[in-house]
């Protein structure tokens, strides 16, 4: 699939996340770029990829939690490798990606996903690890906060950014102090190769057909893992109910997740994208509360709240962008 940009002003090239490229999965963009934003039905259209990302999040992060209850068994470079696996395994066999007819840059843009991929999950684990799910996804979070403020090209993207921030932050109970400092570097690395992962996700999505760059980011991230989850649970790792668990991990929270937000990423602008990414910490909530037993509340709630508003706001300024062009 050729690379298809659109122009930018110098804070969003550096990104270089097109604001519609067509998607085998979600039908071929409108002339112009205007993905459907003035046909029948074109509202649908730019809240599609939305809907695949919200769905994403929740997929994830309740993978996540029942990776943290795993993480006795395997520990958590052990779960880390069993996740991403037992999802590159899939979707080999799933996308039978092809290996000819590549260019170069095209395998530096797919090793580069894999090593943010591999990166954020070995990070994350780490950090789930040593402190609370809600509090882990909170720090993660700003990582995407960080690049929809220097990606954006439109003012209201930043007041929606500091909106989402202010109820991470609150969501945070107001400081990280009583957190174990390891674990909160760690969840912060994380962040980091989030926001690497947006934008290498976006590239790998226009340079591969389907879900192909995907299957092969994800062996890459399977095969820097598997050393470290070897090293760390050994045996443990063959363990069928460990094994079980750790596919089910790796569907939630890798195969599904990764593959609708690479669809949406296809046609979501990358500040619009790293604003929703604000729900993570919300979902993460919940799933530690329904499955983790972790309380919320009434604080947290209202820092939900405010997140959420966030992410609709960034909703209705994409919706509103596409319907203008």
């Amino acid at each position: 699939m050729k690379d298809q940009t659109t122009a930018a002003e110098p804070a969003a090239a550096a990104v270089a996340v097109p604001e519609a490229v067509a998607s085998p999965a979600l039908g071929s963009p409108a002339p112009g770029g205007q993905d459907g934003a003035k046909r029948p039905g074109g509202r649908g259209a730019a809240l599609a990829p939305v809907a695949l990302v919200v769905a994403g999040g929740l997929s994830v992060q309740f993978g996540a939690a029942i990776a943290v209850l795993l993480m006795p068994r395997a520990g958590a470079l052990g779960v880390v490798t069993l996740r991403l696996a037992a999802a590159a395994l899939v979707l080999l066999v799933v996308c039978r990606p092809g290996l000819r007819g590549h260019s170069r840059a095209d395998w530096g843009t797919v090793v580069a996903f894999g090593i943010a991929m591999g990166g954020m999950n070995t990070l994350f684990y780490q950090a789930a690890d040593r402190i609370p799910l809600g509090a882990a996804v909170t720090l993660e979070v700003l990582g995407p906060l960080a690049l929809s403020v220097i990606a954006s090209r439109r003012l209201v993207n930043v007041v929606w950014a500091a909106l989402a921030l202010g109820g991470v932050l609150l969501l945070s109970g107001g400081g990280f102090d009583r957190l174990d400092p390891v674990g909160a570097v760690y969840a912060l690395g994380a962040g980091a190769m989030w926001a690497a992962y947006i934008v290498f996700s976006a590239r790998t999505g226009r340079r591969f057909p389907q879900a192909d760059g995907l299957a092969l980011a994800m062996v890459v991230a399977a095969l820097l893992s598997l050393p470290l989850g070897i090293m760390d649970a050994g045996s443990k790792l063959l363990v069928p109910t460990t094994l079980g668990l750790g596919a089910a991990v790796a569907l939630l929270s890798s195969v599904l997740p990764y593959t609708l937000e690479l669809i949406a990423l296809r046609r979501l602008p990358a500040p619009t994208f790293a604003i929703l990414m604000s729900l993570e910490p919300a979902i993460a909530a919940t799933a530690g509360f329904l499955v983790l037993d972790q309380a919320l509340t009434t604080t947290d709630a209202l820092a939900i709240a405010l997140v959420i508003g966030a992410s609709m706001g960034a909703v209705r300024s994409q919706v509103r962008g596409a319907a203008k062009r």
